[in-house]
This record gives C-alpha cells, sequence and structure tokens, in this order.
C-alpha cells in the first residue's frame, strides 16, 4: 500500500466498480420483489402480504428485522412458493447472475435447497438443471451489458429434514456441471450439524467440497461440530467464533483453542454483517466482530447472505464497512482475496481470478486519484 492510497476510503461509485466475489448468497433470498410479484400473479399464489413490489421489498426487510432467525426465515415461505416450475427458477437464477454482475461480482456461489422446489412436480434433477441454465443465461446477459461473472451452485440440504445424503449425492452427480459443492441450512438450535454425518462422509470419500451454517445463531458447539466432527471446508457465517477470543482493554487478543484452530488453519468465515445485524448476531456494523476478525488475521470474507431480505448488495455490505471501519481500497481488496482463496472451484483457477481479474481491478481504482481533475489552469511560461 503507498503512501498516496493509505488512508483513501473508497465512495460508493468506486465500491460499485471493484471486483468482488461471494460465497454465501441464497438465491431463494435474492429474488427482485417485481418478479415475485410477477410469479406469484402467474402461478396463482394469493398469499403474499404485499402485492406492489416497492411495498413487498419494505415487508421483507421489515419482517427480516425482527432479530429472531427463526422469524427470519419465515420469510422464505413466500419467495420458495414463487420458485416451484422449470420457467421459474431459470429466471430467478438468471436476474441472480444479472444483479450480482451490474454490482461488481466477478465470483459467486449461489446457494439453494432442491427438496423446496418440488411441490410443482419437478424432480431433483430438474430443478438442478434449471437453475444451472439460468446461472449460464444471466452469465450471457451480462456480457451482453459489458460485466463478466462466473456463477458456481451450491446445493443444499435442509438440517430439519433427512434427505441430505440424498442432496449430497445430487452435488457429487452435478459437480462438474455447474454444482460446486455442497451445504445445510436452517435453524441451528436443535439440528446440529452432526446429525448429517452420513451426508459429510460420503463426500469426503468422494472429495468433494462443502460448507456448513454454523456459529450464527448457535455459538461455538455448532462450529466445534462443523469443523471436527463433519470436516468442514468453510464456515457458513461462524461469526461466534469471537466468543471464543478475549480482548483486553489494550486491544491484544487471546485466542481459545478453537478460536486459534479457525485462524491457524485458515478456515474461511462466510460473514454476513447486515443479516447477522437482523438476527441479532452483532448489535451494529461498528461492533460486529468482522473488525476484530480483520485485525486479526481471520480469514474472513464478507458476504450477503440474503439481498431481498436485507435489503442490501455487495457494494452495500462494503459501504457499511467502510463508514464503521474506515476500510480502504487495499482492505476491500483483502476481503475479496480471501473469499476468492476460498472458492470451490480448481486452484488454478482461483489464482487466474486472482491475478488476472481482482488484482488488476483493484490497481486500476487505486490508480485513479492520478488522474482527478485539478481544476487549475494551464500553466503560464
Amino acid at each position: 500500500m503507498t503512501n498516496q492510497t493509505r488512508g483513501r476510503t473508497p465512495g460508493a461509485d468506486q465500491i460499485r466498480r471493484a471486483p468482488k466475489v461471494l460465497l454465501h448468497d441464497h438465491l431463494d433470498g435474492g429474488l427482485r420483489p417485481a418478479t415475485v410479484v410477477e410469479l406469484a400473479r402467474e402461478q396463482g399464489y394469493e398469499d403474499l402480504p404485499e402485492t406492489e413490489p416497492a411495498a413487498l421489498g419494505r415487508w421483507f426487510r421489515e419482517a427480516a428485522d425482527s432479530g429472531s432467525l427463526e422469524r427470519y426465515l419465515e420469510t422464505f415461505a413466500h419467495t420458495c412458493a414463487v420458485m416451484q416450475t422449470r420457467e421459474a427458477l431459470f429466471r430467478v437464477a438468471a436476474e441472480c447472475a444479472e444483479d450480482l454482475a451490474a454490482d461488481g461480482v466477478v465470483y459467486a456461489e449461489v446457494r439453494y435447497a432442491p427438496e423446496q422446489h418440488l411441490t410443482g412436480g419437478l424432480g431433483l434433477e430438474e430443478v438442478v438443471e434449471a437453475v444451472n441454465e439460468g446461472f449460464r443465461e444471466g452469465e450471457r446477459r451480462a456480457r451482453e451489458n459489458g460485466h463478466r461473472i462466473r456463477v458456481g451452485a451450491l446445493l443444499t440440504a435442509m438440517r430439519h429434514a433427512a434427505r441430505s445424503l440424498e442432496i449430497a449425492e445430487l452435488a457429487n452427480r452435478y459437480r462438474d456441471l455447474g454444482v460446486v459443492g455442497f451445504d445445510i441450512a436452517g435453524a441451528e438450535a436443535g439440528f446440529p450439524p452432526t446429525r448429517h454425518l452420513d451426508a459429510f462422509e460420503y463426500l469426503k470419500r468422494e472429495n468433494n467440497h462443502f460448507t456448513i451454517h454454523a456459529g450464527e445463531a448457535f455459538g461455538l458447539p455448532s462450529i466445534w461440530q462443523a469443523l471436527q466432527w463433519c470436516g468442514a471446508d468453510r464456515l457458513g457465517h461462524g461469526v461466534r467464533i469471537i466468543d471464543d477470543i478475549q480482548v483486553a482493554g489494550d486491544g491484544t487478543a487471546k485466542l481459545g483453542r478453537l478460536a486459534a484452530y479457525v485462524r491457524d488453519k485458515r478456515v474461511p468465515l462466510e460473514l454476513c454483517p447486515t443479516s447477522n445485524l437482523q438476527t441479532g448476531a452483532a448489535e451494529s456494523y461498528r461492533e460486529h466482530p468482522i473488525g476484530v476478525l480483520r485485525e486479526l488475521g481471520f480469514r474472513a470474507t464478507v458476504n450477503t447472505d440474503n439481498r431481498l431480505m436485507s435489503g442490501t448488495s455487495m457494494s452495500t455490505e462494503f459501504e457499511r464497512l467502510v463508514e464503521a471501519f474506515g476500510y480502504t481500497l487495499d482492505d476491500m481488496q483483502w476481503f475479496t482475496v480471501n473469499a476468492m482463496k476460498s472458492a470451490f472451484i480448481p486452484f488454478d483457477e482461483r489464482l487466474a481470478m486472482i491475478n488476472d481479474v481482482i488484482k488488476p481491478g483493484y490497481a486500476e481504482l487505486k490508480s485513479e486519484w492520478l488522474f482527478r481533475e485539478t481544476g487549475g489552469g494551464a500553466a503560464q511560461g
């Protein structure tokens, strides 16, 4: 970091144009409000709380602001209800890729639970293929609009159900066809990841990748089980690792055994600041553990979780962090490189994205101050 760029906080336009990497984003949590309204009308779904797009968007955000993870999850009943046909899944996936690309995201792993999209008569394979085709279409449309993005799918099993092995096998069948890994999600309390050991052991035998929602609402035991019993490659959220870190008044920190293990092993943390505020895992952006975790050198990444429910985007997340912590473009690049290092695509492709897309993108942004307008007239000779 040069003296000239040190301390320069990026503006909203720079943040939007900066290349970003997203690892934790739910397909059924990122629909456009207008799309929800249109799909509901087409499909005869009459239970929407609002039928005007702007009002519906506000309803989702307000419902998600309850401070309860369980209440937050209830909002998905409406989005899933309109995602039960091939056409709807294709449209939602295509729009997801378009929206992320327009926000400067160059690589994204978007997750969804195929088992939640079967009530319209689709089979699991048909769900996966519709979403994959939608992502490819969204990538194509993004290119036409001057943006580049690559989207991989994560197949999620619901932790309160009993289909995790079946979904893990599905993820393995489509691993070279657009699916990059596996996840379990849903309410943590009462549904520990160890209930799904057969799925995780299967994926490990198949040399496949998986992340686990852990350490959001339930705390350190959830993280410990996800890592030491299940063998997760990444932690979905993982924000409660802060409970194993003691920060003294002078700023020095003492790490417990689990926190030290997470940092030493470079376990990626899929942190979602705005979502964490909504579910009560943090009180404010300034108090969010991401600040401490970044200072201590954890493999922290920035994510959206559910863009519709949180009324957010990757740019918005970074804007809030820049405001809270004074982060610079160098900090943004650090988070972005962390995320790309932690992606579930091959090493050579991750390295190429870092060296050929991310670092050049940030270098160009950081150089813009050299070409700023001085406002002065021509020099007199």
